[in-house]
C-alpha cells in the first residue's frame, strides 16, 4: 500500500470519528452530562458536555458512516484502490468512542484544574482517537483489522493533531470557538 493510498484509508475511516466533535459544538447546549455535580470542589464535566451535544455527535458520526459506505464503490473505483463501507457497529465504535474520549478529556480536565476551553496539548488533539480506537476494535473486530494496518494507525496519530488545530482555527475565525485551539 503507498503513502497516498494509506492518507486517504486514514483519512476515510476516521471522518465518522473526526465529525462527532463539531457536530457537537454545533447542537450543544441544553441539560449538561454531569447535572451539574460536583467532585472535590470541582465540576465533575462542565456545561460544554450535554446530552444533546453527545446524541447529535454520535447521531452526525453514524450519518457519516452511512453515506460513506453508500459512496465507497464509486469513490473506489474513481482512487483506484478500496475504500472500507462501514458496518453498523464501526460506525458505532467510532462516533461513539469519539464521544467519549471528548468526556473522558473533559473529565481530565476538571481534575488537572483547567477550565473549559483551556489548553491541554496532546490530550485535546487525540482523546477521540485514544477511545475510538479501541472501542471500534471490541465493537467491530473484524472490521478494525481489515482496514486500521499499522501504516493506517501511524497516519491517523500524525494527521489528527494537525486537522484537529487546523478545523479549531477555523471554527474560532467562524466566531463557533471561543478559543483557537
Amino acid at each position: 500500500m503507498g503513502i497516498l493510498e494509506t492518507v486517504a484509508i486514514a483519512f476515510w475511516v476516521m471522518l465518522p470519528a473526526y465529525v462527532p466533535n463539531n457536530a457537537a459544538v454545533l447542537a450543544g447546549g441544553g441539560r449538561p452530562i454531569d447535572g451539574g455535580r460536583t467532585w472535590g470542589d470541582k465540576r465533575v464535566l462542565g456545561d460544554g458536555k450535554s446530552w444533546r451535544g453527545t446524541a447529535a455527535g454520535v447521531i452526525a458520526g453514524i450519518a457519516l458512516a452511512g453515506i460513506l459506505t453508500f459512496f465507497a464503490s464509486d469513490v473506489s473505483s474513481a482512487v483506484g484502490f478500496d475504500l472500507p463501507e462501514f458496518t453498523p457497529l464501526a460506525a458505532l465504535g467510532l462516533a461513539g468512542g469519539a464521544m467519549l474520549g471528548d468526556i473522558l478529556a473533559s473529565f481530565a480536565k476538571r481534575r488537572t484544574g483547567r477550565q473549559r476551553g483551556a489548553m491541554f496539548p496532546g490530550v485535546d488533539q487525540l482523546d477521540f482517537v485514544v477511545v475510538s480506537l479501541p472501542l471500534t476494535a471490541l465493537l467491530a473486530p473484524e472490521w478494525f483489522f481489515d482496514w486500521f494496518t499499522l501504516g493506517v494507525i501511524l497516519v491517523v496519530v500524525v494527521l489528527t493533531p494537525v486537522l484537529h488545530v487546523t478545523t479549531n482555527m477555523i471554527a474560532y475565525k467562524l466566531g463557533l470557538k471561543n478559543e483557537p485551539w
